[in-house]
């Protein structure tokens, strides 16, 4: 998970990257609590948000380009 400044640094196919990244762990942890096997539920939690943050930033980028 990255910072907001760290993020505000790279480029917009970085950041989809980062975007795609998020949504595949965020699928898998849902699978594992839908299992029982997910250890640490608050990781949903970050997850989630480090996906919003990313949202933000490319909403960002893209309404300053426009």
């Amino acid at each position: 998970m990255k910072k907001t400044k760290e993020l505000n640094d790279m480029t917009g196919s970085e950041l989809q990257e980062q975007l795609d990244d998020a949504k595949k762990e965020l699928f898998t942890l849902r699978l594992q609590q839908v299992s029982g096997q997910l250890e640490n539920p608050l990781r949903i939690r970050a997850v989630r948000r480090s996906i919003a943050r990313v949202k933000t930033i490319l909403n960002q980028a893209t309404t300053a380009e426009g």
